[in-house]
This record gives C-alpha cells, sequence and structure tokens, in this order.
C-alpha cells in the first residue's frame, strides 16, 4: 500500500521521482524555502536518483535498500534549532538502480563528482578513502548514499555516507581507523565510546563552516544511563540532557531496562585534527519501534521539541506535506529522533521523515519496543 496518490509525471503516471519530487517541494514550503530553491533541489533529487527517477511506482523498489523500511531509496529530514527556522535535508542512495554494490558504488561516485562539478566543490578527501569504501568487491548493507542540506540559494551543503563494512563486516574497525588516520584524525578512534558496529564513515563536502568527518556507532540493548555517559566532546550535552532526551524520544519511565531489537546509534564529528576529541555529538532513536503508530511518534516528538524551546506545529504541517494518510494509520513516517550538538551551538532535533513512496507500514498492536531487563 503506497502513501497516497500524491506525486505524478505530468501525464499522471506516478514515478518515483515524480512522487519524491512531489513531496520536497511541500516539505521544502514548510520549511521556509523559496519556489525556485525547492524547484532546483526536486530536480537535483532526480538527477541523483537517474534513471531510476523515471520508474514507475506500480513496479517495485528499485532495490532492497535499507535506507528506508519500504526500500524508497530518498528520506527527508528537519532539524529544529531554537528561535531559527528548521533546515530541511534529503537523503538518497544514487546507485539505487545498480545490479550489485560495485555498479551502486559508481553510480554513487559520478553523481558526487557531477554535483562537485555542478558546485564547484572537491572531492579529493573522499577520493583519498576510495580503495577502503569503494573497493572492487564491497560487501555489506550499501555502498555509498549523499545527504543534501537544502539551503536558500539553491546550493546545498553535501555530505557523504560510506560502509565501514565493505571490505568485511570484521574489518569494519580497522578501515574506520585507517580512514581518520588519512584525513587527519589519527587519534580519534580511541577517544570514542564502545559500540557494537559501525554503520557509517561520513564526510562534509562543499561549503561548510566547519567541514566535519564523522563516525558513527552502533549501540545494542542501550539503557539510559549508558546513553547519558556516550558524549566525548569537551562542550556540549551534559548526561542529564541526553538521558532526558532518550527516556521522551523511547517513551521510557525512570528505572526502565535497555531497548532491544533495532540499535540506537551515535555519531561522533570531528573538525579539528589538533585534538583526539570529538567537536559534536548526536543520539539517534529508532522512534519508530518504540511506539504503535505515528500518532504516539507525533506526540512523543511533540513533545521532546517544546522540551527544547521549538516550534512543534512545524511539524505537523511537514507530515501533512509528505502524506495524506492519517498519523494513526500506519508507523515509521518518522523513523528516528535525533539530538546533536556541535560545538558551542545550541542544541538541535531532528526528526527523519519516511518518503513511504511504496508501502505504509501498518501500526503494531502493541508497542514493538520492550524494555530488555538490565542484569
Amino acid at each position: 500500500m503506497r502513501a497516497g496518490p500524491t506525486g505524478a509525471d505530468p501525464q499522471g503516471t506516478p514515478t518515483l521521482g515524480s512522487f519524491t519530487g512531489g513531496q520536497l517541494r511541500r516539505l521544502g514550503s514548510v520549511a521556509g524555502l523559496s519556489r525556485a530553491d525547492v524547484e532546483t533541489y526536486a530536480q537535483v533529487l532526480a538527477g541523483a536518483l537517474g534513471p531510476e527517477a523515471e520508474r514507475p511506482l506500480d513496479l517495485p523498489p528499485p532495490t532492497h535498500t535499507f535506507l528506508s523500511d519500504d526500500h524508497t531509496p530518498v528520506e527527508f529530514s528537519l532539524s529544529f534549532q531554537a528561535d531559527a527556522a528548521p533546515v530541511m535535508r534529503v537523503l538518497v542512495e544514487p546507485g539505487c538502480g545498480a545490479t550489485g554494490l560495485a555498479d551502486n558504488g559508481r553510480a554513487g561516485l559520478e553523481a558526487i563528482r557531477t554535483m562537485a562539478r555542478r558546485w564547484g566543490f572537491a572531492t579529493d578527501a573522499l577520493d583519498e578513502l576510495r580503495d577502503l569504501f569503494l573497493p572492487p568487491a564491497p560487501r555489506g548493507p550499501f555502498a555509498l548514499w549523499c545527504a543534501l542540506e537544502l539551503r536558500p540559494g539553491g546550493v546545498p551543503g553535501v555530505k557523504v555516507y560510506l560502509n565501514p563494512a565493505a571490505g568485511g563486516e570484521e574489518r569494519s574497525a580497522e578501515a574506520v581507523r585507517e580512514a581518520l588516520r588519512r584525513l587527519g584524525y589519527g587519534r580519534a578512534l580511541d577517544s570514542l565510546p564502545p559500540g557494537s558496529g559501525h554503520p557509517f564513515f561520513a564526510l562534509d563536502l562543499g561549503v561548510w563552516a566547519e567541514p566535519r568527518v564523522k563516525v558513527y556507532l552502533y549501540h545494542d540493548d542501550l539503557t539510559a544511563g549508558r546513553a547519558g555517559r556516550l558524549s566525548r566532546t569537551d562542550s556540549g550535552p551534559g548526561s542529564a540532557a541526553v538521558e532526558g532526551f532518550f527516556r521522551r524520544a523511547a517513551g521510557l519511565g525512570s528505572g526502565a531496562g535497555g531497548l532491544g531489537g533495532r540499535p540506537v546509534q551515535t555519531c561522533h564529528s570531528f573538525t579539528d585534527p589538533g585534538t583526539a576529541r570529538p567537536s559534536g555529538f548526536t543520539l539517534y532513536v529508532p522512534i519508530r519501534d518504540c511506539v504503535r503508530h505515528d500518532g504516539e511518534a507525533l506526540a512523543r516528538t511533540s513533545t521532546v521539541l517544546h522540551h527544547h524551546g521549538m516550534d512543534a506545529a512545524v511539524l505537523d504541517r511537514a507530515l501533512a506535506a509528505l502524506t495524506e494518510r492519517r498519523p494513526e494509520d500506519g508507523v515509521g513516517l518518522i523513523a528516528y529522533l535525533a539530538l546533536a550538538h556541535q560545538g558551542d551551538q545550541s542544541p538541535r532535533v531532528t526528526a527523519y521523515l519516511s518518503s513511504e513512496a511504496y508501502a505504509v507500514r501498518p501500526p503494531a498492536a502493541e508497542t514493538v519496543r520492550q524494555p530488555v531487563p538490565v542484569a
């Protein structure tokens, strides 16, 4: 079951590109972007999808990407900050139509280079890591994803996500360590907390105030107490702030155990090669596994936004821009909820929003994630 009839090409035939492009246009308007900017970014999204943008939605997804639960190779997000307009982002798998990971990676790399030529930024850092993350015979769940921060003016910030398990899951930590060393952060990995895996390695490309190198970690069966101790930044969130966010997002009371199932993630970002410690920290809670339906997810997210002094009404309009269905009729439209701190900036709360181009996950009979008793 698809989310609704929105998104069609001029002849009325729904395609992946017209569906997700329509969502981008409407969501961009909610985020305050101009009509010219959203049109530019919709065209950029279609270009990143390549030939798959013309794929009719009555066909199966082009690949079983794990970028989303229904295998749509596009995900949106809104990042909120107190006393500021929300920032819209879109995540896309440019090689989603490839027959294998190697071709997927090559298509993704070419999409990044096309963007680099268009907006005049260098890809040297990415090229330096190609043998680690884009080998001739890659393994793992994906090859390359690209995220665009959609800024006023039609020139986005570009982020590239790479697969540390490309050379084998058992070599993920080694690949991350070597990538950090090549980029000048040789001591960085030793400063991070323990985790249960390395899902992503990411780079900021193009124009950023402080370009980041980002290391992601999985955390199985995470408790609120342990979540509060995961940040390794010198400034930013205290343990109580992180623990409070975790409890609100996951719907946990005091004394609850850990969360089983889909792991919580953290991101540790580095901007200064002169220090081993990260400058930024983000905690990602898979809220879709902590609720029965999106009505609960919306209420919980609104509570988090209000707690941080942010405008929750924007989120209601954002969900309406994505789909015509009621939040109570499915689960997963709000996929992740994240709390981010970067340097001395005020905290950001980001809601990751699913396109649901192919299917709507039905509501759960009961909350999927149950607390796991802590020994």
